[in-house]
């Protein structure tokens, strides 16, 4: 596995709501470039950082992972996983009560 690649993929929703996974530090980086100067702040400068410092060697993808998802969590950009929406609609298509 390459080095700036995630264990997990980080979930989150773009454009119009849609879910994309980021899938490493390289991923995430082009994210936070693209990000809007205007709404940059702490939590955008410490991932932008930690993902610039992974490309370079000089952390592990874990802790830039950990650093980008609570980014995306302040900025209510985590969209919900993906086996959790297919769970929940296969136990509502299975039962009629369930909403």
């Amino acid at each position: 596995m390459k080095p700036d690649i995630f264990r997990e993929p980080v979930s989150i929703r773009v454009g119009l709501g849609f879910p994309a996974e980021v899938r490493g530090a390289m991923d995430a980086y082009r994210y936070l470039v693209e990000w809007p100067a205007r709404l940059r702040d702490n939590a955008h400068s410490v991932a932008f950082k930690a993902c610039g410092a992974v490309l370079r060697g000089e952390i592990d993808a874990e802790t830039a992972r950990g650093l980008f998802a609570a980014f995306a969590e302040k900025h209510d950009l985590l969209a919900p996983e993906t086996n959790v929406i297919v769970a929940s609609r296969l136990r509502r298509d299975r039962d009629p009560h369930v909403c």
